[in-house]
Protein backbone atom coordinates (compact mmCIF):
# COMPACT_ATOMS: atom_id res chain seq x y z
CA UNK A 1 0.00 0.00 0.00
CA UNK A 2 2.82 2.54 0.56
CA UNK A 3 4.56 1.47 -2.49
CA UNK A 4 1.26 2.43 -4.57
CA UNK A 5 1.17 5.78 -2.59
CA UNK A 6 5.00 6.34 -3.30
CA UNK A 7 4.14 5.67 -6.86
CA UNK A 8 1.63 8.07 -7.07
CA UNK A 9 3.07 10.86 -5.20
CA UNK A 10 6.30 10.28 -7.81
CA UNK A 11 4.31 10.61 -10.71
CA UNK A 12 5.00 13.84 -12.45
CA UNK A 13 1.28 14.54 -13.03
CA UNK A 14 0.60 14.71 -9.16
CA UNK A 15 3.74 16.93 -8.44
CA UNK A 16 3.02 19.17 -11.70
CA UNK A 17 -0.43 19.97 -10.03
CA UNK A 18 0.60 20.51 -6.41
CA UNK A 19 3.12 22.73 -7.64
CA UNK A 20 0.66 24.74 -10.25
CA UNK A 21 -1.55 24.84 -7.28
CA UNK A 22 1.13 26.39 -4.89
CA UNK A 23 2.23 28.99 -7.67
CA UNK A 24 -1.28 29.76 -8.34
CA UNK A 25 -2.07 31.04 -5.27
CA UNK A 26 0.98 33.29 -4.63
CA UNK A 27 0.80 34.09 -8.25
CA UNK A 28 -3.35 35.05 -7.21
CA UNK A 29 -2.06 37.22 -4.23
CA UNK A 30 0.24 38.97 -6.42
CA UNK A 31 -2.13 39.89 -8.81
CA UNK A 32 -4.84 40.57 -6.48
CA UNK A 33 -2.43 42.94 -4.45
CA UNK A 34 -1.72 44.28 -8.13
CA UNK A 35 -5.57 45.29 -8.56
CA UNK A 36 -6.48 46.52 -5.77
CA UNK A 37 -3.30 48.64 -4.70
CA UNK A 38 -2.95 50.28 -7.93
CA UNK A 39 -5.49 49.06 -10.93
CA UNK A 40 -8.21 49.87 -8.63
CA UNK A 41 -7.46 52.99 -7.40
CA UNK A 42 -6.45 54.40 -10.60
CA UNK A 43 -10.01 53.68 -12.01
CA UNK A 44 -11.56 54.90 -9.27
CA UNK A 45 -9.90 58.21 -9.37
CA UNK A 46 -10.60 58.61 -13.16
CA UNK A 47 -14.44 57.84 -12.10
CA UNK A 48 -14.26 60.06 -8.97
CA UNK A 49 -14.69 57.67 -6.45
CA UNK A 50 -13.13 56.78 -3.65
CA UNK A 51 -12.91 53.02 -3.78
CA UNK A 52 -13.48 50.61 -7.24
CA UNK A 53 -16.38 49.18 -5.41
CA UNK A 54 -18.06 52.50 -4.65
CA UNK A 55 -18.60 53.07 -8.58
CA UNK A 56 -21.74 52.76 -10.09
CA UNK A 57 -23.87 51.92 -7.09
CA UNK A 58 -27.43 52.27 -6.57
CA UNK A 59 -29.93 51.81 -4.14
CA UNK A 60 -33.37 50.14 -4.56
CA UNK A 61 -36.12 49.28 -1.06
CA UNK A 62 -32.83 49.11 0.56
CA UNK A 63 -30.88 46.80 -1.12
CA UNK A 64 -27.40 48.26 -2.41
CA UNK A 65 -26.42 46.99 -5.89
CA UNK A 66 -22.72 47.73 -6.82
CA UNK A 67 -21.44 47.31 -10.23
CA UNK A 68 -17.56 48.40 -9.46
CA UNK A 69 -17.42 45.23 -7.58
CA UNK A 70 -18.63 43.04 -10.32
CA UNK A 71 -16.28 45.29 -12.60
CA UNK A 72 -13.19 44.64 -9.93
CA UNK A 73 -13.74 41.16 -10.10
CA UNK A 74 -14.15 41.17 -13.76
CA UNK A 75 -10.54 43.21 -14.12
CA UNK A 76 -8.98 40.61 -11.40
CA UNK A 77 -9.92 37.78 -13.56
CA UNK A 78 -8.68 39.61 -16.81
CA UNK A 79 -5.48 40.85 -15.14
CA UNK A 80 -4.80 36.70 -13.44
CA UNK A 81 -5.72 34.95 -16.66
CA UNK A 82 -3.15 37.70 -19.08
CA UNK A 83 -0.71 36.67 -16.78
CA UNK A 84 -1.31 33.37 -16.67
CA UNK A 85 -1.25 32.95 -20.00
CA UNK A 86 1.40 35.41 -20.95
CA UNK A 87 3.96 34.53 -18.14
CA UNK A 88 2.89 30.37 -17.82
CA UNK A 89 0.92 29.34 -21.23
CA UNK A 90 3.24 30.43 -23.58
CA UNK A 91 6.80 29.76 -22.16
CA UNK A 92 5.74 26.07 -21.50
CA UNK A 93 4.30 25.84 -25.05
CA UNK A 94 7.77 27.36 -26.08
CA UNK A 95 9.50 25.12 -24.27
CA UNK A 96 7.45 21.88 -25.19
CA UNK A 97 7.48 22.74 -28.97
CA UNK A 98 11.54 23.19 -28.67
CA UNK A 99 11.28 19.72 -26.57
CA UNK A 100 9.51 18.43 -29.54
CA UNK A 101 12.22 19.44 -32.68
CA UNK A 102 14.51 17.28 -30.28
CA UNK A 103 13.02 14.45 -30.16
CA UNK A 104 12.82 14.24 -34.35
CA UNK A 105 16.12 13.57 -34.65
CA UNK A 106 17.19 11.10 -37.14
CA UNK A 107 18.16 7.55 -35.41
CA UNK A 108 22.08 7.02 -35.19
CA UNK A 109 23.74 4.48 -37.45
CA UNK A 110 24.31 1.02 -35.72
CA UNK A 111 27.76 1.21 -33.90
CA UNK A 112 30.44 -1.60 -35.41
CA UNK A 113 29.46 -4.14 -32.80
CA UNK A 114 25.86 -4.11 -33.57
CA UNK A 115 27.32 -4.52 -37.52
CA UNK A 116 29.22 -7.36 -37.00
CA UNK A 117 26.57 -9.26 -34.87
CA UNK A 118 24.22 -8.56 -37.84
CA UNK A 119 26.59 -10.48 -40.12
CA UNK A 120 27.19 -13.33 -38.01
CA UNK A 121 23.22 -13.45 -37.41
CA UNK A 122 22.69 -13.48 -41.50
CA UNK A 123 25.55 -16.24 -42.04
CA UNK A 124 23.88 -18.56 -39.65
CA UNK A 125 20.76 -18.21 -41.05
CA UNK A 126 22.20 -18.89 -44.58
CA UNK A 127 24.61 -22.01 -43.41
CA UNK A 128 22.38 -24.01 -41.55
CA UNK A 129 24.17 -26.76 -39.86
CA UNK A 130 22.81 -30.42 -39.25
CA UNK A 131 21.77 -29.63 -35.76
CA UNK A 132 19.72 -26.61 -36.68
CA UNK A 133 18.38 -28.25 -39.20
CA UNK A 134 17.13 -31.32 -36.79
CA UNK A 135 16.28 -28.86 -34.31
CA UNK A 136 13.82 -27.51 -36.29
CA UNK A 137 12.17 -30.55 -36.97
CA UNK A 138 12.28 -30.35 -41.12
CA UNK A 139 14.70 -33.04 -41.03
CA UNK A 140 18.73 -33.76 -41.69
CA UNK A 141 17.87 -34.60 -45.65
CA UNK A 142 15.73 -31.95 -46.62
CA UNK A 143 17.56 -29.22 -46.18
CA UNK A 144 20.92 -28.58 -48.06
CA UNK A 145 23.66 -27.48 -45.61
CA UNK A 146 26.90 -26.23 -46.11
CA UNK A 147 29.67 -26.25 -44.21
CA UNK A 148 30.86 -23.28 -42.24
CA UNK A 149 33.58 -21.19 -44.22
CA UNK A 150 35.95 -21.66 -40.91
CA UNK A 151 35.86 -25.88 -40.43
CA UNK A 152 36.87 -27.43 -43.63
CA UNK A 153 34.40 -30.21 -44.74
CA UNK A 154 34.63 -33.99 -44.11
CA UNK A 155 35.96 -36.17 -46.21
Amino acid sequence: MLQGFKDFISRGNAIELAVGVVIGAAFGAVVQSLVDGFIGPLISAILGQTDLSAVWTFTINNAVFSLGLILQALILFLFTAAAVYFFIVVPMNAMAARRKRGEEAEPEAPSEDILVLQEIRDLLARNLTPAIVNDAGTGAGSVPTTPPPSIPPAV
